[in-house]
C-alpha cells in the first residue's frame, strides 16, 4: 500500500499547517491511514534513528517522503539510504552550515520541548549528507520569497530533478494546499 511520510522542518511538528493540511486533504477522502507524520526528535541522530524504524516498519518499497525544511533534508538522507522517492519542500541544504547560527538553548513552540544545539549535532548533519543525489527520485518544490532559505541553493544542489519554482511566496510554501491533488498522486496515493 503506498504511504506518504512526512517529515517536518527544524523546531517545527506534525501540527504544522502543510502536515495538517495533507492529513486532512487525505481524511476527507478516507485516505488518512496512508499519511504517518511522527514528531521528529530535536537531534540529527535521533531524528534519523526513527526515520530508519518507521521505514523499516512500513516497508520502503511503497513509502514517498515530503520532507520541509530540513525535513526536506532528511527526506533526502532517506531516500537515497532506501531507494524511494521524495517532495522535498524548501529543503534545507547542507543544514549544519545553516543551523551554526542556531547553537544554544532551543525552544520548540508547537511542543514547548526546551533543548540545547549543539557543535556535535552539526557533524551529526554533516554524517547524514547524501553522497549522491539521484535525480529521479525527487520532486522539488521551491517558492522564491522564501525568507529563511536561499532557493537558488536548493535548485542548484537538486539540478536534474523535477522542480516546481512559483515566484514570491515564503518558507512555509504557501502553494501547499492547492497543490496537494498532484503531489499526492505522485506519490501513488490514489483511488
Amino acid at each position: 500500500m503506498a504511504k506518504i511520510l512526512y517529515l517536518h522542518g527544524f523546531n517545527s511538528s506534525p501540527a504544522s499547517q502543510k502536515a495538517q493540511q495533507t492529513h486532512a486533504w487525505l481524511a476527507e477522502r478516507s485516505l488518512a491511514e496512508h499519511f504517518i507524520c511522527p514528531t521528529l526528535p530535536s537531534t540529527p541522530k535521533a531524528a534519523a534513528m526513527l526515520i530508519t524504524q518507521l521505514m523499516e516498519q512500513h516497508g520502503p518499497e511503497g513509502i514517498t517522503l515530503f520532507g520541509s525544511s530540513l525535513g526536506g533534508f532528511l527526506a533526502s538522507w532517506a531516500a537515497e539510504k532506501y531507494g524511494c522517492r521524495a517532495v522535498l519542500i524548501n529543503p534545507a541544504v547542507r543544514p549544519a552550515q545553516l543551523l551554526h547560527a542556531y547553537l544554544g538553548l532551543q525552544r520548540n513552540p508547537y511542543s514547548g520541548e526546551e533543548y540545547l544545539l549543539e557543535a556535535h549535532h552539526m557533524d551529526e548533519l554533516k554524517a547524514l549528507e547524501p553522497a549522491a543525489i539521484t535525480a529521479e527520485r525527487y520532486w522539488l518544490l521551491l517558492e522564491t520569497g522564501d525568507e529563511t532559505l536561499n532557493y537558488r541553493d536548493a535548485l542548484a544542489y537538486y539540478k536534474g530533478c523535477k522542480q516546481t519554482v512559483i515566484e514570491g511566496g515564503d518558507h512555509s510554501f504557501q502553494h501547499w494546499e492547492p497543490m496537494l491533488p498532484e503531489l499526492i498522486a505522485w506519490a501513488g496515493v490514489v483511488r
